[in-house]
C-alpha cells in the first residue's frame, strides 16, 4: 500500500497539542512519475493552451512567450512520448505541424483545472504563509 501524503498524528504533552509526523511510508511510484512529468517546468503551460485547442509549435511558442524553442521542442517530445501529445503532419503546402492532447492528455483537465482554483485561492497568501511560518518556527 502506498501513501501520497506524509501523516501526523497529535500527542498531548503537559496540556498543549504537539503535532508529529509518522515514520515515513512509501510514495507511490506511478503518482511520483505522473508528478514529476506534469511537474516540468512549461509542461502544465503547454498543456492548459492545448486543453483549449490543437495547435501549431509557433502558436504554442506566441502563447507561452518565455519559452524557448528548444525547451518547447524537450516538452512536447516528452508528452508525445508518454502519449499525451499527439504531433500530426498536416499535408499542405506548406507542410504543417499541429500538436493536440490524446484522450489521456484531456484526461488532465480537471487535475489542472483543480490545481489552477488552489493557486489562485491561496497565491495572495503566499506572504502570510511565509510569515506564520517563521512566527512557528521562532515558537519552537
Amino acid at each position: 500500500m502506498y501513501y501520497t501524503l506524509v501523516s501526523y498524528w497529535r500527542q498531548v504533552e503537559g496540556g498543549s497539542i504537539v503535532y508529529r509526523m509518522s515514520p515515513a511510508k512509501p510514495v507511490c511510484p506511478v503518482l511520483h512519475r505522473a508528478i514529476e512529468l506534469i511537474g516540468s517546468r512549461w509542461t502544465g503551460a503547454i498543456i492548459c493552451v492545448l486543453i483549449r485547442d490543437r495547435a501549431r509549435f509557433a502558436e504554442l511558442r506566441a502563447a507561452i512567450p518565455e519559452i524557448s524553442d528548444r525547451m518547447l521542442a524537450d516538452r512536447l517530445h516528452a508528452l508525445e512520448a508518454e502519449a499525451i501529445v499527439v504531433r500530426t503532419v498536416v499535408p499542405a503546402s506548406p507542410v504543417r505541424v499541429e500538436y493536440e492532447l490524446t484522450k489521456k492528455g484531456r484526461g488532465l483537465a480537471k487535475a489542472l483545472d483543480a490545481i489552477g482554483k488552489w493557486a489562485h485561492r491561496w497565491s495572495d497568501d503566499g506572504a502570510k504563509d511565509a510569515a506564520s511560518a517563521k512566527t512557528h518556527a521562532a515558537r519552537a
